[in-house]
Formats: structure tokens, C-alpha cells, sequence
């Protein structure tokens, strides 16, 4: 098991939430708690970037899920960068490639 590393970063559209390990059932608490600490202001759009994912069970996707509920509470978006082909295909499965926007990389999703 792989600890989890978030790291945030302001960009044009909104925070950019850096994950780095695994995004499973013990560690998807720490996203959900860094998530309610953001301000979000409507029109901008997270982007959870997932480049350095290893790993992720379906707390993850439950944890992305919250993220999305969340921005669009607020009058945001959210958007997924470079999703791991792992978690992508899960994404695809429950159709939720579909309510997520999806981005090949970070610089794309934040353009």
C-alpha cells in the first residue's frame, strides 16, 4: 500500500489537485478533506490530476464523485486530468466518462 500525496495549486480555471499514490479506502478521506477546505467560485473548474495515481478502489471514485457534487454545489465544474488507464476504464464501465470531463494531461485541462 502506497501512501497518498495531494498537492494544490492555484491555475486560471481553479485549484489543480495533484494526487500521488493510492486513492483507496483508507487514503480517500484525505482528498474529501482537502476538497471541503477549497474555496471554489462559480465558473471556475477543478481539475483532479491523476498522473501519479497507483492505485484506485472505489472510495477513489466515490472520492471524485464528492469532488464533482461539490464543485457543482458551488457553481464550478470538475474535470479529471491524465486518468490512468486502470481507473479509466472503470470510469468508462459506470458511464461515468460521461459526467466528468477528461483531459490527456494537466496543461490541457487547465488551458
Amino acid at each position: 500500500m502506497s501512501l497518498l500525496k495531494i498537492t494544490t495549486r492555484d491555475a486560471a480555471t481553479g485549484p489543480v489537485m495533484e494526487i500521488v499514490g493510492d486513492l483507496d479506502h483508507a487514503h480517500a478521506p484525505e482528498l474529501r478533506r482537502e476538497l471541503d477546505a477549497l474555496v471554489l467560485r462559480p465558473g471556475e473548474r477543478p481539475v483532479l490530476d491523476l498522473s501519479g495515481m497507483t492505485f484506485c478502489d472505489s472510495s477513489g471514485i466515490t472520492a471524485m464523485i464528492a469532488a464533482r457534487s461539490r464543485a457543482e454545489a458551488s457553481g464550478a465544474g470538475c474535470a479529471l486530468a491524465a486518468v490512468p488507464d486502470f481507473t479509466l476504464r472503470v470510469l468508462r464501465i459506470a458511464g461515468l466518462d460521461q459526467i466528468f470531463p477528461l483531459y490527456p494531461d494537466r496543461a490541457s485541462a487547465t488551458a
